[in-house]
């Protein structure tokens, strides 16, 4: 599928769309830090944007629009613009025969679109009838980055997760507003306007799409439906609630697992110590646990307060934090680039 090679010296031609987004740019970043063998990289984003500078590599690139020409010859196509410039342009990149792979929500849980985190389930990345790799959900991403190498020893039959997520996670417009909203907040002034629906500052929100038919939120519901999808596994039972925080970037969970057979603390942490794509910084006696500054602008899942849940005797509890705009969005998709093109 698409122009892989086994080729140690080639370099490859990159398109990434949404380039002047928070992901978009990460993803630039990400693709000089992890020395990604790049000949041209073409920036790309709607027509407003066209003509915008950006800098890439100790210099810059010109953002232009996106046209059907502008994925001609391009090996990998990294999508970071939603769900709808996704679906519009993701299968004309791949009819082009780059390998698509697409931040958003828009192709997760299509059957012929594989969902991938590299440490967890690469080889589905190598069978994509539409051309087509879905990115998870950040959150699901550093869950599973922590949760399957556990999985593999010992069947995980339900989770329990409540996640911690960063403003970061909703965009850089939101940033700004949060950091607007905190000034305010800090003064004793009326909160200023802007995408956060409510006032975060000094709060904590659920905010996102709502099925009112379930009670759920989207986000919640895409941590189901994704984790059984990358694990192959439809049985886990899955319980999620996810929590807005006024944090500016790094999403925190707290995790209770049941598995098919009791695992005791230590055991869990030494198979977490061994795992791709994990730090255990965990001694909580020693008041060491991770924390969102801890996992800011690094790609590791970090993973710690590893016990045994004395409210469900075999069971455990995790506590695991990741950067979002890394692991769980830039960083995944070029992981999975390089797994198919470098590996």
């Amino acid at each position: 599928m698409g122009n892989e090679s086994s080729r140690a010296d080639r370099k490859f031609r990159v398109a990434v769309l949404g380039a002047t987004g928070a992901v978009g740019r990460k993803m630039l970043d990400v693709l000089v830090e992890r020395r990604f063998p790049v000949s041209e990289v073409r920036a790309l984003a709607s027509p407003k944007s066209a003509g915008v500078s950006i800098p890439f590599a100790g210099g810059s690139l010109t953002v232009a629009p996106v046209t059907e020409a502008a994925f001609e010859g391009v090996d990998v196509a990294l999508f970071s613009a939603g769900s709808g410039p996704s679906r519009a342009w993701g299968p004309i990149a791949a009819s082009k025969g780059a390998i698509v792979i697409d931040n958003s929500a828009a192709w997760r849980m299509d059957a012929e679109v594989p969902l991938c985190v590299p440490e967890v389930n690469l080889a589905a990345a190598r069978e994509r009838p539409r051309g087509i790799v879905a990115n998870p959900n950040c959150s699901t991403i550093q869950m599973l980055v922590a949760l399957a190498p556990i999985h593999r020893v010992a069947r995980i039959r339900r989770i329990v997760v409540s996640t911690y997520q960063a403003i970061s996670g909703a965009g850089a417009q939101a940033v700004d507003h949060f950091r607007a909203q905190s000034r305010a907040f800090a003064a004793s002034e009326a909160m200023p306007e802007g995408p956060i629906a409510k006032q975060l500052a000094g709060n904590l929100l659920m905010e996102w799409k709502r099925d009112a038919s379930v009670g759920y939120q989207e986000e919640e519901l895409k941590m189901i439906h994704e984790t059984r999808k990358i694990l192959g596994d439809p049985e886990i039972r899955i319980s999620p609630t996810t929590v807005r925080v006024p944090v500016i970037n790094g999403h925190s969970e707290s995790i209770a697992i049941e598995l098919e057979r009791p695992m005791t603390a230590s055991e869990a942490r030494a198979i977490l110590e061994k795992a791709p794509g994990l730090r255990v910084m965990d001694d909580f006696a020693a008041g060491l646990y991770p924390t969102p500054l801890d996992c800011d602008d690094r790609d590791e899942v970090l993973v710690g307060r590893i016990r045994e849940d004395l409210g469900n005797p075999g069971g455990l509890m995790l506590w695991v934090v990741g950067d979002n705009l890394r692991k769980g969005a830039a960083t995944n998709a070029i992981q999975i680039a390089e797994g198919l093109l470098l590996g």
